[in-house]
């Protein structure tokens, strides 16, 4: 069996046209302001939802999603499932289609959320890979939409900073440029860069707007952003590497100094959990709480869209 023609998957913003990205976030918006009109979009719909990584946002804004909208999730990870035990990604997926209405995946290698999406005849969520976190870049353009009070053209030559480690979610942010126009200036130490794949092929679609460059100086790209973000130095997964990136990137910081180059009155944004005093000060997090853990709410409207618009078809 393959997947009917009007089912799609969420692995990638590339994936979504400008402006079904826009109809994601104009449901958001509905699903935050009304959230009653839709307590039973979902009744009788189940989501799986496939742990290789822990979580905390991930999965309480998914799961209490799902129970918002009517339906129901059900958590699964690889520790207590037969995906722990060797059983073929392409088995679980076949097998859970026949299950339940949607699933979503929070692991490291794309790869398996790539397989999952081959061989499932549902709709499949990328929660997270090292390559991608989509879900988390889209709430961030929403909150900046939310706060800013921005249409979709007004995204288009908007200066964004992204400072830290080339990671998944400077990858996403390198996608985000591309479908919504904003300018996107990274920076981060030498050999820490995002996915040079993906930066040319970025920077071979952009013309106009959109357009990405890479710094070592955060300061040539925090200077003018509306603006700045960043993540921890070290993701899941890189434990043993902390120390090392510590020293690495002991000048990649959000800080005063940051925040009086960038645009006058600054949105600061952190996908969260946050280590003051390394990738953002105790006291640049504290002036921009508010906004922070908005953001991270967010994610659970933005996901609820998603649901919405991937498992109704």
């Amino acid at each position: 069996m393959s997947k009917a023609d009007n089912l799609k998957d969420f692995l990638d913003l590339a994936q979504w046209s400008r402006s079904e990205l826009g109809a994601l976030l104009d449901l958001a918006a509905d699903l935050k302001a009304v959230p009653e009109k839709f307590s039973q979009a979902l009744a009788g719909k189940s989501l799986a939802m496939i742990f290789k990584k822990s979580s905390t946002r991930t999965r309480v804004s998914f799961e209490v999603g799902m129970f918002q909208l009517g339906g129901q999730a059900i958590f699964m990870s690889s520790a207590h499932t037969q995906v722990g035990r060797g059983e073929p990604l392409k088995d679980t997926a076949r097998v859970l289609s026949r299950y339940v209405d949607g699933i979503m995946i929070r692991t490291f290698d794309h790869a398996e959320v790539e397989t999952l999406a081959q061989y499932a005849t549902v709709p499949v969520i990328n929660g997270l890979t090292d390559f991608l976190h989509p879900c988390q870049v889209l709430t961030d353009i929403f909150t900046i939409k939310e706060r800013l009070g921005l249409d979709l053209g007004d995204f288009d030559g908007l200066k964004i900073a992204y400072i830290g480690d080339g990671n998944n979610m400077a990858n996403s942010w390198i996608n985000a440029a591309l479908r919504f126009g904003f300018d996107l200036k990274i920076a981060c130490p030498a050999g820490y860069e995002p996915d040079a794949a993906l930066l040319a092929q970025v920077n071979r679609q952009s013309s106009g707007s959109g357009r990405v460059a890479v710094f070592l100086d955060p300061l040539s790209a925090a200077k003018g952003a509306v603006v700045l973000n960043t993540d921890v130095w070290a993701s899941m997964g890189q434990e043993d590497e902390a120390r090392e990136r510590r020293q690495v990137f002991a000048g990649y910081q959000i800080n005063e100094k940051l925040l009086k180059i960038a645009a006058p009155d600054p949105l600061v944004l952190h996908c969260l959990p946050a280590h003051r005093g390394e990738e953002i000060t105790a006291s640049v997090f504290e002036k921009y709480q508010d906004l922070i853990f908005t953001q991270a709410e967010n994610r659970m409207h933005v996901q609820k869209a998603l649901l919405v618009t991937l498992l109704n078809r």
